[in-house]
């Protein structure tokens, strides 16, 4: 008796098996996600379906920003080499979407033939007609930065009406497809031009709930001195947080992306820093790749399961014969009471509820009677796989990356400071003396002997209790001393020689000026007399 309801909880409590991350994300958007979708017409009013290539495609950087930012600067920057259809001038200069991509032999693919390549993740872009797609290119070409990444580059925003009338397709709407599908949005502001239009503050508001993928370079940085370095980007912080409503600060790296000659250098160790940090940034997109869209797919399926009961409670609340137009557009005008209902109802956050002046429109064109009811059999199923499929998915992510040797973006800029003089901190902190045939700490020593003599040395060594009473006055925490005695007590005796005393007080220098310490000692800092002991 029940012997259905059994089956069914054993459904239910053993999520689907599978082989790789991506192979998962498929089978659970075909089998279980669009069809809540298609029934409710998800599609007509958010976002196209997904397609194999969206769950198979290499990770991709969308770049924003107004024109002459130095988006297309910043491309090639990256490269090290032109790509085909680039133009780079102060004046607006790409009037296309160019997606740059690896290919064998350098070459352009023209939008409608891009549309059409199965393999390629742009096939929904049909939708938005020929005067995009006339001006949408692939540009393909050997090198090893895009073997790891794919770059969206994308027609500078203007400002005034221009910016609305004479593209001929809804460039906010083309802005915010890409955001959904790549892994990273840099938004590129000029030091120059900081003033953010209102066409610009528009995108941005559109590229609203991926504020997660956002990053903002401060570019042309080496233009300006450091007072007026700190004012631009105070402002630059204030608009933003004018425009993005979110209580964290969005993280923005300050820099000059170009290969030319820093014009003002006062600032180069920030500029380098900030460049080192924002290429890590980036050379982590393709180990974080699977999980960005397992989070993707997750946002998906919660705006899905929202979507499905305002066009549920619509479809309920209208009459079967007369005065529908009537009740369609007290419906309309009256959304904000359905969304309110439907919160309350079912539990739903209010952050997961699509936008309201938007849905409203999208509304007006609808016929009502097409709405289909509420048919709970296919919120349960996306409920499960909520529940228990993705929670397997995750341990997958986790055992794939632990099995696949360590994924980064290379070649290009992110090669030249990898390696050798160049390298970000080279030379510098603990660094310093690397090339020296002479001990680096040699040169202090004269000095730190004066203090080690007056700590009681017992056959030539301190105890580490008299070693500390001096440690502590550089009024670093002990977590950080406690190291520096590691890294100082060589032969883990517990006590510290003239040269190990010396070691630690240039351990504790290093620390001091803002560097950070090594987890092991660099060869470079062993003292003389114990490096034999070492090998």
């Amino acid at each position: 008796m029940f012997s259905w309801l059994g089956t069914d909880d054993r459904r239910r409590k053993d999520p689907e098996v599978f082989q790789t991350v991506s192979e998962g994300l498929k089978k659970l958007y075909k089998s279980k996600l669009l069809p809540l979708e298609e029934h409710y017409r998800f599609h007509e009013f958010h976002s196209p379906a997904l397609e194999d290539a969206d769950f198979d495609n290499k990770p991709m950087v969308l770049l924003v920003g107004q024109y002459s930012t130095g988006k297309t600067t910043f491309i090639r920057y990256l490269l090290e080499q032109d790509f085909p259809g680039m133009r780079i001038g102060p004046e607006p200069t790409t009037d296309s979407f160019i997606a740059v991509m690896q290919g064998d032999m350098e070459g352009i693919i023209p939008g409608n033939a891009l549309v059409v390549d199965p393999k390629k993740p742009f096939r929904k872009l049909n939708a938005f007609g020929n005067a995009f797609l006339n001006r949408f290119v692939c540009a393909q070409l050997p090198n090893p930065v895009l073997e790891s990444i794919s770059v969206i580059d994308t027609p500078g925003i203007l400002s005034g009406e221009k910016q609305r009338i004479s593209r001929g397709y809804d460039f906010a709407a083309v802005l915010e497809w890409f955001a959904e599908r790549v892994d990273r949005i840099v938004l590129l502001f000029d030091a120059h031009k900081l003033d953010i239009s209102d066409e610009f503050s528009e995108v941005i508001k559109a590229l609203k709930n991926h504020e997660d993928k956002m990053r903002v370079v401060l570019n042309k940085a080496d233009q300006i001195e450091t007072q007026q370095l700190m004012r631009v980007y105070g402002a630059l912080m204030w608009s933003l947080g004018k425009i993005v409503n979110t209580p964290e600060v969005i993280r923005v790296y300050i820099g000059s992306f170009w290969s030319h000659p820093l014009l003002i250098p006062d600032n180069r160790k920030l500029f380098e820093a900030e460049e080192q940090d924002l290429f890590r940034d980036i050379q982590s997109l393709p180990r974080n790749a699977a999980l960005r869209k397992l989070n993707d797919l997750i946002k998906r399926a919660r705006l899905a399961k929202v979507h499905a009961y305002i066009i549920s409670s619509l479809k309920k609340e209208m009459p079967s014969v007369f005065g529908k137009d009537n009740k369609k557009k007290e419906l309309v005008n009256n959304l904000a009471e359905i969304y309110g209902q439907i919160e309350r109802e079912h539990q739903i956050s209010p952050g997961d509820f699509p936008n309201l002046k938007r849905m409203q429109d999208q509304l007006q064109a609808q016929d009502f009677s097409k709405f289909q009811p509420l048919k709970s059999k296919l919120l349960e199923v996306v409920d499960d796989m909520l529940a228990h499929d993705i929670a397997q998915l995750m341990v997958l992510v986790r055992q794939e990356e632990s099995q696949r040797p360590i994924q980064m973006v290379k070649g290009g800029a992110f090669e030249g400071t990898l390696h050798g003089p160049f390298g970000h901190g080279y030379g510098e902190g603990a660094g310093e003396g690397i090339d020296d045939a002479e001990w680096v700490v040699a040169r202090d020593k004269p000095m730190y002997d004066e203090i080690f003599y007056t700590l009681s040395p017992v056959d030539g060594k301190i105890t580490g209790a008299n070693a500390k009473k001096e440690m502590v006055r550089s009024k670093l925490p002990n977590s950080v001393l406690g190291k520096i005695w590691k890294l100082a007590d060589i032969d883990k005796d517990g006590m510290l020689d003239d040269e190990e005393f010396a070691l630690a007080n240039h351990l504790i220098k290093v620390k001091l000026e803002g560097h950070e310490l090594p987890n092991e000692l660099p060869a470079h800092l062993l003292p003389p007399s114990k490096r034999k002991l070492a090998e």
